[in-house]
């Protein structure tokens, strides 16, 4: 029988200035409500955002790219009907959002959406321009977290392209902007947002950040960040937000890893650990769900959610009683990281 109170189980965490923030174990990833490869109803999106609040979902991220504008003005009419203490938001900065041709939306998988384009901007004006026009599309007062979206090679092609855009954000004042925002309290905290432990351990070498929201690096399929990012995250005490669980798709049935079709070396993985959650009556994103919040340093893990089944899939997963023999087995088969930290 599933645990319905894993799900809102809050996780506090406290901020360099000082604000405490409650994370619920569970949080919601807006990305999929940005029309992500299909539009959607802007009812469906109401009744998905109302399951997680059922489900006792408090954290919401979202940003300007989901849909370009979309997610955040769904996001947002369904938390001005909350009270604005019993939620924590975050959203992101990088791309600025224009009106343009038709033939210059630049969308990519997110379809049927507004009439703009995003442009990259990680100086001063464009965070400041980024979050302004954020507040407006939320139709809220405030936004708790404010990341740095995409800095990271994985979106911009090199780890030298990589680099210019942290020294864009650092150079033309972008950070600055950040910590202005924090100093003022106008956001409690910041960070960045990437699908990259690198970008992540660069930014802590450079400026002092917040949180991480670190997408699909830290997973069944992957542990990297154990021995790179997060001591170091640990030491300074950052946060990390978990996305990307499933590493989008491959560890919840799909065939994807990264948004593109999973390599056969990522294939034959995930069903050698699915082999393995099947003989301990384990689903596979149960198990993906569960072992990113064994993690101290983890406060949320925030899948996408496309529909309200999608969501109260995700609560019940997380819920579900797992043996531990079943985090035994992958350690002893190789399939984790001997020190990765497990749900007891």
């Amino acid at each position: 029988m599933a645990d319905a109170g894993i799900a809102a189980r809050r996780r506090p965490f406290v901020t360099r200035a000082g604000k405490r923030l409650e994370f619920t174990a569970l949080g919601f990833g807006s990305a999929p409500l940005g029309n992500y490869l299909r539009p959607l109803a802007e009812a469906d999106c109401d009744a998905t955002l109302a399951a997680a609040w059922a489900a006792g979902v408090r954290y919401f991220d979202t940003a300007p790219f989901y849909g370009l504008g979309l997610a955040e003005q769904r996001v947002g009419r369904a938390l001005k009907a909350r009270r604005r203490a019993d939620f924590v938001l975050s959203t992101k900065v990088g791309r600025v959002l224009e009106p343009c041709a038709k033939d210059e939306v630049n969308g990519g998988f997110f379809v049927d959406t507004p009439q703009v384009r995003f442009d990259y901007d990680y100086s001063y004006d464009g965070v400041m321009r980024s979050f302004e026009s954020s507040l407006a599309r939320l139709g809220l007062e405030r936004a708790d977290i404010l990341y740095v979206h995409d800095v990271c090679a994985l979106v911009h092609g090199s780890r030298e392209a990589s680099e210019a855009r942290i020294r864009e954000l650092i150079d033309g004042g972008g950070w600055r902007a950040l910590s202005e925002l924090r100093s003022a309290g106008t956001v409690a905290a910041i960070g960045a947002g990437v699908n990259e432990w690198e970008a992540c351990a660069r930014l802590l070498e450079l400026v002092d950040p917040d949180l991480f929201l670190l997408a699909g690096r830290y997973t069944l399929l992957e542990q990297t960040p154990l021995e790179t990012l997060f001591p170091a995250c640990a030491a300074r005490g950052v946060g990390i937000v978990v996305g990307g669980p499933y590493n989008s798709g491959i560890l919840a049935g799909g065939g994807t890893y990264n948004y593109a079709d999973a390599p056969t070396e990522i294939v034959v993985k995930a069903r050698e650990i699915d082999a393995i959650c099947r003989r301990h009556g384990v689903e596979l994103p149960q198990a993906a769900l569960q072992f990113v919040l064994a993690h101290p340093l983890v406060v949320s893990v925030i899948p996408g959610s496309q529909t309200t089944a999608e969501m109260e899939d995700n609560a019940r997963l997380v819920g579900l009683p797992t043996p531990p023999a079943l985090w035994e087995e992958l350690k002893q088969c190789n399939l984790l990281h001997p020190d990765a930290p497990v749900p007891s």
